[in-house]
């Protein structure tokens, strides 16, 4: 490992900060996030946890642990401790974090009417009987003396057996309007009359009983959190910060031996960088230190150290609380200790990694392509075997896979070049990154463009398109294609098979058209038939240009697969708050040279809309042309055909940007190593249980 060099700026975020009984050995602070592995794919969970921890993460934590079968989430992956048989599962995470020298912590959950409960069909519990949150014909009945002694004694069971895995820090969870803790304080949640319900006093009584019970049955050796949501983002309606937020940690100030404190509900927490600055929650938890003498934790999708020193050194936090930047790079506290900052692979704020709780799949991250891979495939983030032999890689294209095959090769030890038609580096990502509000997504180019710059055996060739003769003549032992993918003006896609119908005179237009400068005529209509963020961000940046726009889309609303980066509700709201007119479920049926028709979805019936121009957001087509050319004329000059001849990322098959960036790697990582027979990584299949039956 490289010698320690590091800024003596940063040695604040290096000292140890005592937790009760425990004491963490820096400032460095995984908090509990979700990862759609827990208890399915329970050897997955224990290595991605693993791995921060070697990265130098001084606290790594479980996600959300289901305490009980009264309150589960089946269809999300989560972890579980229901009964004793659990342990082992998480006893194995806390063996690997432990490994490196971390504390190890778990956050176990009461869902309450957040949860259906579908697996263990009981009736979900809260303190009032309401429906559930989730969108299900459920509804949670009120819970009663007997059903809060029996929740005080989950949450005790849950605790002694979190210390008999091993685990350093136990929680008691009140945040991201999702446990039945949070719901007993919300006013919006509690309308009970009894001692559970009413004042604030009454409201945080059951917090306060659980935190007491936690702390009497471990806190002699494991250090108890409290995580609060301080601000339910709702106004006067709800808790906000500077009023019952404020008094709940004044109420309970010093019981807990750490304050975890964010915003509710997640979609706030952990907003995306197009809709929130780094550290924008600061201004919500900045208060916290002066009413506790405890420790304070907090997020911000921070990755920038002067920041960090600032905050610990200004007084907010003691601990710098990361889930999105540990997910982008888990080496981000060693990197900083090690005096390489300029390496940290900086979170972008996709939320790419929050669709794996709602698609339920292991994580995936856009800046790092090795997440969820750490024990499938036995991907590390910052390890790669070296080269198998002395050869040498053509790479045509430099966006997103290119960039990561190159910079992946060249970390491999081979002779790489990148060869770029275009004047930078960056393909699509340098495009979409001028689009309101992901200027943070070039954050994907240039980590890669350093890294590259920094390697002796990587060539960078900007406006150097080639052609095929010009491929075969490089005499390249291996050429893979990255020449990306355009925006088809066919109108074909999920809902047309078929081109749609133009009139003489329609004008039709893509994003590429747009992003390339070319102004629109009249009212403009954009159709979405993506349902990603493109076709919200066109209709976002026409009407900021002064257009006249319509929004047209299949799906019910706006950008309809946002809802899995917790984005579409911000997305609609601002479309409409804009002046952008909405129609969905509408397919767009035909395109005359002034009007468009709009063909409604379940009934067929046309309504007719003015339209100048018309924005396609159907579908991408690869840019493979090059590829299929020089495989041709490989067949007629054998003797100059690359032992290795393929597509990588969009030129592939389009995607998003983090599937180019993990297709780029793959690349990186299988070339020239065996190939795998059947399933190329290892899996986790469940045991078959004892079959009890007699007779």
């Amino acid at each position: 490992m490289k010698a320690v060099s590091r800024d003596p700026r940063y040695d604040i975020l290096f000292e140890p900060v005592r937790l009760g009984p425990v004491t963490a050995p820096n400032r460095f602070y995984q908090v509990p996030h979700c990862n759609g592995m827990g208890h399915q794919y329970p050897s997955s969970m224990a290595e991605m946890r693993s791995v921060k921890a070697e990265g130098g993460w001084g606290v790594v934590n479980t996600e959300e642990v289901e305490i009980h079968h009264t309150s589960e989430l089946s269809g999300v992956i989560e972890s579980r401790l229901w009964d004793d048989s659990d342990i082992p599962v998480l006893a194995r995470m806390v063996e690997r974090v432990h490994e490196h020298g971390a504390l190890a912590g778990i956050e176990p959950a009461h869902l309450g009417m957040g949860a259906a409960n579908n697996y263990s069909r009981e009736i979900p519990m809260g303190p009032t009987a309401r429906p559930i949150d989730l969108l299900e014909p459920v509804q949670s009945r009120a819970m009663d003396k007997a059903d809060i002694r029996a929740f005080r004694e989950m949450h005790v069971n849950a605790a002694l057996r979190s210390r008999r895995a091993g685990f350093d820090i136990v929680y008691v969870y009140a945040g991201h309007d999702m446990t039945t803790l949070m719901h007993f304080l919300s006013p919006t949640r509690n309308d009970r009359t009894d001692e559970y319900g009413g004042s604030l006093e009454n409201r945080v009584r059951l917090m306060r009983e659980v935190l007491e019970d936690t702390k009497e049955a471990i806190g002699d050796t494991c250090a108890v959190a409290v995580r609060l949501a301080v601000d339910e983002m709702q106004g006067a309606e709800g808790i906000s910060a500077d009023e019952e937020g404020r008094a709940i940690v004044e109420i309970l100030a010093d019981l807990p031996d750490l304050w975890d404190v964010n915003v509710s509900g997640w979609e706030n927490d952990s907003a995306t960088s197009r809709f929130s600055q780094e550290g924008y929650q600061t201004d919500y938890i900045s208060w916290v230190k002066d009413v506790t003498s405890k420790p304070v934790v907090g997020v911000g999708r921070f990755t920038s150290p002067d920041t960090m020193v600032s905050l610990v050194r200004n007084g907010v936090l003691d601990f710098v609380g990361a889930a999105r930047p540990s997910i982008a790079d888990p080496f981000l506290p060693r990197k900083i200790e090690e005096g390489r900052p300029e390496d940290i692979r900086e979170c972008i704020g996709c939320n790419i990694c929050v669709t794996a709780d709602f698609l339920v799949h292991p994580m995936r991250c856009t800046q790092n392509p090795t997440m969820g891979e750490e024990w499938r495939k036995g991907w590390h983030p910052e390890r790669i075997a070296p080269k198998s032999a002395d050869e040498s890689v053509l790479i045509v294209g430099a966006g997103p896979a290119g960039l990561e095959a190159a910079r992946a090769l060249g970390q491999r030890g081979y002779d790489v070049t990148l060869a770029e038609a275009g004047r930078a580096v960056g393909g699509r990502v340098a495009v979409e990154s001028r689009l309101p509000g992901l200027s943070a997504w070039k954050r994907v180019a240039d980590y890669r463009e350093y890294q590259i710059s920094q390697m002796a055996n990587v060539a960078l060739y900007l406006e150097s398109p080639l052609s095929a003769d010009e491929v075969l003549d490089f005499g390249a032992d291996h050429v893979a294609f990255a020449t990306g993918s355009v925006w088809a003006g066919s109108g074909v896609g999920r809902t047309n098979r078929l081109p749609i119908t133009a009139d003489d005179g329609a004008r039709i237009m893509t994003p590429d058209d747009i992003c390339g400068g070319k102004v629109p005529q009249g009212p403009v209509v954009v159709f979405d038939d993506d349902y990603y963020y493109m076709a919200g961000l066109m209709a976002e940046k026409l009407r900021d240009d002064g257009h006249d726009v319509t929004y047209v889309t299949p799906a019910a609303d706006v950008s309809h697969w946002t809802h899995n980066t917790m984005e579409q509700e911000r997305i609609q709201t601002r479309l409409m708050e804009m002046g952008v007119r909405i129609v969905p479920l509408h397919n767009l049926a035909r395109l005359g040279a002034d009007s468009a028709d709009l063909s409604c979805v379940y009934t067929d019936r046309v309504q007719t809309v003015p339209c100048g121009t018309a924005v396609l957001v159907t579908m991408r087509a690869a840019t493979d042309s090059l590829f299929h050319e020089v495989a041709a004329l490989s067949d007629d000059r054998p003797d100059a055909k690359p032992a290795t001849l393929l597509r990588i990322g969009d030129c592939l098959a389009p995607g998003t940007i983090a599937a180019a960036v993990y297709g780029g790697h793959r690349f990186a990582r299988e070339l020239g190593e065996p190939a795998t027979d059947g399933v190329p990584f290892r899996r986790e299949l469940p045991a078959l249980a004892q079959d009890r039956r007699s007779g």
